[in-house]
């Protein structure tokens, strides 16, 4: 048996085993409180289930969400802190009359405040006292014993501190538990209590009280009952353990004369020196008087438990303030011992305040008690101890500010800056005010008031003032009469404040020090209010309400933190109201609604515009959290679902823009704008019927998306069946769960042959098809996929959770078959082996239970057969029609060839397609499958929003698609014209931020289609473009940055423009859908395409992509060997450049588990000059146009083709198309691929900055104003932007004259903050989620996390500052170049990563793979410890790739076609 050194854990663990729904209250979100340990794990004794734990808030109005369980017969038990009950009165009232237990710890814990409890006493509640650690386990189990067989709510109290220094006692005993609780008889009361428990005027409760042999009838719960029913319970609890309990506890001789009543926390610290006491001492023989039952007060057994000789009462009430004469304990004992019979043998009362006291005081303190007590006159109201100090104490329940809430109060500090003033700033000083109450909305407000007046005063002072002659200068006068003119006018009123405060300070007469002591008002601040979404639930008498209806220039920011997926959990009682439309409504208040993860910009807008307002302002600002150290992923993907699907809508609203005819209501949330009007008129429907009917307002709100779900699941399937009502044959229906499409295609392909075979054949995604229906069809075929750790594709969960939960299914009439895809490969530990094909296991071995008869046998396909899940699915499908009795049909057709990405380019007319006609279809966000492959010659990639994929589904929406484009920048150099162009182009067609890639340009996300082509003329009218930035074509070329060579780098970037000019696809496709005006007249800017012919690619273009890079050694900082031609620049004898060796082959993309792909490192075939380098590259780039694979896009890049031709073949087909040989290469010599941060100067005197850019991502945040930054810099610089292959920035040539400057603008902004761990200035990650369609994992939003979590083990052992090159892509296909990385991590699966060791520092090196499918957890613990090794055991020089070769953690890849050899996890062939 285990045991318990908590008092919260013991009363925690009793009340997870006496209720249904437990209530935490929390004062934060990040730490659970210590009741919560005692929460888990344990099992209802009643419902005998686990209970159910819902956390709030203690400024959300907690008790509320015990009502409704209440009234609903659950066992309710709420824990939390004695901070949060006076606010809950209204709510105690109610919950009296139901068998609701609410522990309370009381605070704060130095000296525990006793007349919270008393304040509440009359609320209908019995009241608890517990004192120890055991006494607290067995009243809590009173508590709960009580309050179900009374039907009435109990109040346990008690001071966590009486017990930090008791022993531990054991785990209770479920049994006797349970034996106390009395379930058998407590259960038909509690199915009756929603319907016979109410609330009498004098506050007692009708409830079924069974007395022995009786038959149960209603009666009044009246102080005996309460009584003998805790007599009876305690009487149990002395039987089973042989502890006592009574109403009143007495210790002392039977003949005392005198006594305390300890209503406070030191009982037993003041019963000990009572008991250690001296015949000397004054308090030698005194009893000492302690209430167990304080509600209800019961007199008679008070006076039973008194020593008939008493003749002297001390009464102690711990409070922090006197708020009346007289303590309600000592009011309660005068009733009890001044009437009645004891009325003339009653005792004295002397009351005493006790305040803290340390134990070495104790002693003291009694002797003051007793001396007082046995005085003529005693002093009443004595104070004993230590007053509490009314200000902050390190109580749980004091107010922090949540640190994820920081994102406001940084923007408004940005904002703002020293003008701003938050009245309810946490940590504000306000002396005598408590942190709770000076941190509260309504303190805030009144506050905020006061600094109003104080300004209007001041303001008229200054009036009168400038009209004395109190000033040593007229300057004083003037610059005080020009500042009280415009003192309302904040930009106004500011200027001249500083000119007046500099004038008053050097007038030295006595009226301008006295007006300097106010310095502050003459600045017209920013006033600020805080609130939370608390206010959302009464807003009649919330900060809201007085703030509006003040009509003063008051600015609220209201934070509202429920996270959109844990709308519909909401309790239907605490439903909020909507505060912007009931500002709006008010008609005097400007409202916004924004959401910093959002829409940045939006919230900068917003915030301006509130503080300009002249009036109340509110700001409703959308901060989604479950706990307070949620990751800002979480927060930004829960940001994302509410606003995309409107639950969280983005606008404005200015009561007086109105009148200038313009629109006063403006909703900035792009992705709704079509689907507003709409939204509304269905919410005010809702509306309505909530109001009629409250009890269904959750249930409404969340129904109503899955009820479209459903309809438009049941519309499908009926206009499908009535398709082929009019066919013969049998039916048969085929559903598939499909993520990459394998499945879908199969059962599409199934779906026409068994047409083919005469049957009438239905095919629909699992998700997309009635569930109810199943019982009815005779014939059912599933094909699934496998996705992550063995889950079901996304549109196959639904159906798989459906199936799953339905055990009332009847399929005895159901005929089925399963066949699964899967990857025997891709779990390679045998503990993981479970995953592999589990989907379709999983289904079979469900609809077989369910009384489905199979067709076949489950059919299972493997990526790792020759023909991959084809060598199953051949077997499979003959005996699946022979099942059916359609395997010998004579005469079946042909079927066509599936379309491939070749028949795509050959058809597309030089890259046309239908892209334009797609533009214009507006019924949809996405362009038709084939136009999507075409696109990306355009430069733009079709995506959807992953983050809310689900969610869109689950509201009927089709997935929220967008767009990604790509620039063509050769070398990535761009102006700082171009720089301002692309941030413009970011925030009026993108999301906000701009991508700087691994491969050297700009890269945007988040254009919706009717944006794209506006953004592809914004690009090309910043003299830049898209075309061949992606697709079969050569992309963009690279070139190192060189900051340090400015001659040498314009040399070598001109070969890269050359290159890139000279490879460009010649179609005219591009300016024709793209670049049209309205009078369809071309605009060229970036190019003069004229004709349509391709003389360098043809019609097909290449087989695959092709990329070129450059790199300039020392620096191969973009990763020269990872390309398919790589280019080393070779100087002259001077500074000038010469020409270039030639590396072929390189390459990243691999699929996982497929050994037949591969990255590969580039093969040296020679040098050429510079002059005919952008020849050979074209030679080169046509021997893989004529000798590619065009028929494996797998086996289609160019390193295949070298591999399977061998270098020296593919090199003499390249000489002779070029004429001429290669000649031998140069000597060269790496030193790093990583970046050079800091200043630099070249040789021509200009400065170069480069710009630490994690993972390339250009955004605002409210820690970090980048984008702003850098914007404002470009307005002033007069040099070069120049994007880096490691997707960092170059300021580049900074004249001296200006250094000054931009070093200034680089601090303001903190872009110049290189404090970077050597591993996080050394890492690069790929976007993966949210936006790529191909990523199994996260990578730019999770590697930085990562980072930090190994950045105290760098710490730790002295590699702070030591660079090693950790890269992260989310998938297999390579973007940020992992496999040359010295420790890499490859998306498996969400949250799943394959670790790969032992690339080369220089980039020279491929890695290899050293576990697969490992999770953070598994991350942390091989990375820490192996950095220890490596900081210990490294040689001098000794790189971390290198270092893990030599200790033998991995074995070196010299060649790509080894990359799969000798891995340090074998893979094994078989299933175990």
């Amino acid at each position: 048996m285990g045991s318990i050194t908590s008092v919260r854990e013991a009363v925690g663990r009793i009340a997870g085993l006496s209720s249904n729904i437990v209530i935490s209250v929390q004062s934060s979100q990040s730490v659970d409180l210590e009741f919560s340990n005692g929460l888990q794990n344990v099992v209802n004794t009643v419902a005998e289930s686990t209970p159910e734990v819902i956390s709030v808030r203690h400024n959300a109005d907690p008790f509320l969400s015990a009502v409704q369980p209440a009234r609903s017969g659950k066992l309710v038990t709420i824990t939390t802190t004695s901070p949060t009950l006076l606010s809950a009165v209204p709510h105690l009232y109610k919950l009296a009359s139901y068998p609701v237990v609410v522990h309370v710890s009381l605070e704060p814990a130095e000296c525990p405040d006793y007349s919270v409890i008393s304040s509440i006493r009359q609320c209908g509640f019995t009241f608890l006292h517990s004192e120890t650690l055991q006494e607290a386990q067995d009243i809590a189990l009173s508590s709960h014993a009580l309050a179900v067989q009374s039907g009435k709510g109990v109040i346990h109290f008690f001071a966590s501190a009486d017990s930090a220094e008791d022993a531990s006692i054991d785990f209770e005993d479920k049994e006797f538990v349970r034996e106390v609780l009395d379930v058998d008889a407590a259960k038909p009361r509690l199915e009756s209590t929603s319907s016979n428990l109410y609330a009498n005027v004098d506050n007692t409760a009708n409830a079924r009280i069974e007395p022995e042999g009786a038959e149960s009838s209603p009666q009044s719960v009246t102080s005996d009952d309460i009584y003998n029913i805790i007599a009876k319970i305690w009487e149990q609890i002395e039987k089973g353990t042989g502890r006592r309990y009574h109403a009143f506890e007495y210790a002392g001789p039977p003949n005392a004369e005198s006594a305390i009543f300890v209503f406070g926390s030191n009982t037993k610290v003041f019963a000990r020196e009572i008991n250690d006491a001296s015949s000397t001492d004054e308090f030698f023989g005194a009893g000492i008087i302690s209430a167990r039952l304080y509600r209800p007060w019961l007199s008679d057994k008070l006076v039973a438990v008194l020593p008939k000789t008493l003749r002297r009462f001390a009464v102690l009430e711990q409070t922090r303030k006197n708020t009346t004469k007289w303590g309600p304990v000592l009011l309660d004992l005068l009733v009890s011992l001044k009437t009645g019979e004891s009325k003339n043998t009653a005792p004295v009362i002397v009351g005493h305040h006790l305040g803290s006291l340390e134990p070495t005081t104790v002693r003291q303190a009694l002797r003051g008690i007793f001396q007082n007590l046995h005085s003529g006159s005693p002093v009443q109201n004595l104070r004993i101890g230590n007053q509490a100090v009314s200000g902050d104490s390190a109580s749980p329940s004091e107010a922090r500010q949540p640190e994820v809430e920081n994102a406001y109060m940084k923007i408004l500090s940005q904002v703002f800056g020293d003008h701003l003033h938050i009245a309810n700033r946490y940590g504000n000083d306000n002396a005598g005010i408590s942190s709770v109450i000076a941190s509260s909305p309504e303190f805030g407000y009144g506050s905020l008031i006061a600094r109003l007046d104080q300004r209007k005063t001041f303001v008229s002072e200054i009036q009168e003032e400038a009209k004395t002659q109190n000033f040593a200068s007229d300057a004083s006068k003037d610059s005080l009469s020009k500042w009280a003119l415009s003192a309302e006018d904040p930009r106004r009123a500011n200027q001249l404040a500083e000119e007046v405060v500099k004038s008053l300070s050097l007038d030295g007469s006595s009226a301008a020090a006295r007006l300097l002591q106010s310095k502050a008002l003459f600045f017209k601040e920013s006033q600020w209010l805080i609130g939370s979404d608390a206010w959302a639930y009464d807003l009649g008498n919330s900060g809201i309400h007085h703030v509006l209806a003040s009509g003063q220039n008051v600015n609220m920011l209201i934070l509202d933190s429920q996270p959109y997926s844990e709308r519909t959990a909401a309790d239907a009682t605490r439903r909020k109201k909507d505060i912007g439309l009931y500002a709006m409504n008010y008609g005097n208040a400007y409202v916004a609604s924004v959401a910093v993860y959002s829409s940045y910009t939006q919230v900068l807008q917003a915030m301006l515009e509130a503080s300009q307002f002249e009036g109340p302002s509110v700001v409703l600002a959308y901060l989604p959290y479950n706990k307070e150290n949620d990751t800002p992923l979480t927060v930004l993907q829960e940001t994302k679902k509410a606003v995309d699907l409107g639950y969280w809508p983005l606008y404005r609203w200015h009561p007086s823009d109105g009148d200038d005819g313009e629109p006063s209501f403006s909703l900035d949330s792009e992705r709704i704008k079509r689907d507003l009007e709409e939204f509304l008129r269905r919410e005010n429907q809702l509306s309505q019927l909530m109001r009629r009917h409250p009890e269904f307002s959750a249930n409404l709100s969340n129904s109503y998306g899955s009820e479209v779900r459903e309809l438009q699941k049941r519309n499908a399937k009926d206009a499908y069946s009535k398709l082929l009502e009019g066919l013969y044959g049998a039916p048969i229906t085929i559903l598939f769960a499909s993520d990459n499409g394998n499945a879908e295609s199969l059962a599409k392909r199934l779906g026409n042959r068994a047409k083919a075979r005469g049957l009438k054949s239905m095919v629909l995604a699992m998700d997309d098809y009635p569930l109810e229906d199943l019982p009815k069809d005779e014939n059912v075929v599933m094909i699934t996929s496998t996705a992550g750790q063995g889950e079901f594709p996304q549109n196959g969960r639904g159906f798989w959770d459906g199936i799953k939960s339905a055990n009332d299914l009847d399929l005895s009439s159901v005929k089925y078959a399963v066949f699964g895809l899967g990857d025997s490969h891709y779990w390679p530990r045998k503990e993981d082996r479970i995953y592999y094909n589990k989907p379709g296991k999983d289904l079979d071995a469900r609809i077989k239970l369910l009384g489905a008869k199979p067709l076949v046998d489950l059919g299972l396909g493997d990526d790792q057969d020759p023909d991959g899940y084809q060598t199953g699915y051949g077997e499979w499908e003959p005996k699946l029609w022979a099942a059916l009795g359609v395997d010998k049909v004579e005469g079946l057709p042909e079927e066509p060839a599936p379309l491939t990405n070749e028949d795509i380019k050959i058809q597309s007319n030089y890259l046309r397609g239908t892209i334009a006609e797609g533009l214009m279809d507006e019924s949809t966000g996405a362009i038709s499958a084939s136009d999507q492959q075409l696109t990306k010659f355009h430069g733009t990639y079709m995506q959807d929003d992953r983050d809310i994929r689900e969610e869109r589904k689950a509201q009927g929406l089709e997935p929220a698609y967008s767009f990604m484009i790509r620039c063509r920048l050769p070398s990535g150099v761009a102006t700082p014209q171009q720089w301002l162009q692309m941030d413009e182009i970011s925030s009026a067609h993108g999301n906000e931020t701009m991508k700087l890639t691994t491969r050297q340009t700009f890269q945007f996300h988040g254009i919706v289609k009717r944006k794209l082509r506006p953004a592809m003329r914004a690009i090309n009218q910043a003299l830049m473009t898209t075309i061949a930035a992606c697709g079969d074509v050569n992309r963009n070329v690279m070139c190192s940055s060189l900051p340090e060579r400015s001659q040498y780098h314009r040399e070598v970037h001109a070969v890269s423009k050359k290159i890139s000019d000279h490879l460009l696809p010649a179609t005219t496709a591009y300016h024709e859908i793209w670049l049209k005006d309205d009078n369809d007249n071309k605009i060229q800017v970036a190019g003069n395409a004229v004709v349509d012919q391709e003389p360098l690619y043809g019609p097909t273009y290449l087989p695959r992509k092709f990329k070129i890079t450059i790199a300039i050694p020392p620096h191969n900082d973009t990763d020269v060997y990872a390309h398919d031609i790589g280019l080393i620049a070779i100087k002259n004898g001077g500074e000038h450049l010469e020409g270039f060796n030639v590396l072929v082959g390189g390459g990243m993309g691999t699929t996982h588990n497929n050994k037949k792909t591969y990255p590969r490192t580039g093969s040296m075939i020679g040098y050429i000059s510079a002059e005919k380098v952008h020849i050979a590259c074209e030679k080169i780039m046509l021997v893989q146009r004529d000798y590619g694979d065009r028929k494996n896009r797998k086996h289609a890049r160019m390193k295949y083709t070298i591999d399977d031709m061998g270098v020296d073949v593919f090199r003499g087909k390249v000489e002779e198309l070029l004429g001429e040989k290669f000649e031998e290469p140069r000597p060269f010599k790496f030193f790093s691929n990583i970046d050079t941060f800091g200043w630099q100067k070249d040789e021509e005197g200009f400065n170069h900055f480069t710009v630490f850019i994690e993972n390339g991502r250009i955004e605002d945040t409210a820690d970090f104003p980048m984008r702003t930054g850098l914007r404002e810099i470009a307005k002033v610089h007069k040099g070069e932007f120049r994007l880096t292959g490691n997707q960092h920035l170059i300021l580049s040539k900074v004249h001296n004259d200006d250094l000054p400057m931009i070093k200034e603008m680089l601090a303001k902004y903190k872009l110049d903050n290189l404090q970077f761990s050597g591993l996080r200035l050394s890492s690069s990650a790929c976007v993966a989620f949210p936006t790529c369609g191909l990523a199994m994992a996260e990578s730019e939003r999770y590697l930085p996390q990562l980072v930090t979590k190994l950045e105290d083990t760098l710490e730790e052992n002295g590699l702070r500052h030591d660079s090693i090159v950790m890269r992260m892509t989310g998938c297999p296909n390579g973007c940020a170049r992992p496999w040359l990385a010295e420790v890499a991590f490859v998306g498996k699966a969400y949250g799943a990563y394959n670790m790969y060791l032992g690339g080369g520092y220089h980039g020279q090196r491929l890695n290899k793979l050293f576990r697969s499918s490992i999770k953070e957890d598994e991350i942390l613990a091989i990375m820490k410890p192996l950095l220890k090794r490596y900081a210990l055991e490294r040689q001098d020089g000794e790189r971390f790739g290198d270092f893990v070769i030599r200790i033998g953690m991995i074995k070196a890849t010299l060649e790509g076609k080894k990359f799969h050899d000798d891995v340090a996890e074998a893979e094994e062939d078989e299933e175990s």
